[in-house]
């Protein structure tokens, strides 16, 4: 009789192990479609808006609503490829006035959780490191669409959209004079539309 429920408890054990392991495997993996995502940012001179976005980029993604718990995200950024349409703003972007690029090349982003808000809602919880400073955020993520690629068969798109904030000086990008707020503000406004794709 021990022996027949040693046995039993044995087997369940390795049931539920299975489906762990399972649900490991079974997030599924989407490839980033870079011409069709890109990495925005805005931030306040004085009392007006200067947009930018960073060219290259690349990232990561396993997802699946039904598996959250074996989902995950990272991002990496390079920061010499800052744009904002101003040749010698992008130059002092990145001296080690900002964000040094020289010796901080990229800005990266890792998952640690992500949570349902809503059926088209979620929050994507990581550690977050610029220059040499890391610090645990919250992305807002949005699901904008799903549908198979009418012109690609077999394909699967999936379109998503972080919107958020930072804080840069929480980050040290902006040093000496340049950490004061009076010129440049603190708040950046961060706006992150991509498209993703898997085979069906």
């Amino acid at each position: 009789m021990v022996s027949t429920i040693k046995k039993f408890g044995f087997a369940v054990l390795i049931t539920v192990m299975g489906v762990f392991t399972a649900n490991a495997q079974n997030a599924t993996m989407w490839k980033l479609d870079k011409s069709h995502t890109s990495v925005n940012f805005s931030i306040n001179h004085f009392f007006s808006a200067v947009t930018g976005k960073f060219k290259t980029f690349d990232g990561n993604f396993q997802f699946d609503p039904n598996n959250l718990q074996s989902s995950k995200a990272d991002f990496t950024i390079s920061v010499k490829t800052v744009s904002t349409d101003d040749s010698k703003r992008d130059k002092h972007l990145q001296s080690a006035d900002f964000f040094d690029a020289k010796s901080f090349p990229n800005m990266t982003f890792k998952s640690t959780k992500i949570e349902k808000k809503s059926d088209k809602e979620f929050l994507v919880y990581g550690k977050l490191t610029i220059k040499d400073k890391t610090k645990d955020v919250i992305l807002p993520m949005k699901i904008t669409g799903e549908m198979e690629h009418p012109m690609m068969k077999g394909t699967i798109i999936l379109g998503v959209v972080i919107d958020t904030t930072i804080n840069r000086t929480d980050f040290g990008v902006g040093t000496g004079s340049w950490a004061a707020t009076m010129v440049v503000g603190d708040e950046v406004r961060i706006h992150i539309p991509m498209e993703l794709n898997r085979m069906k």
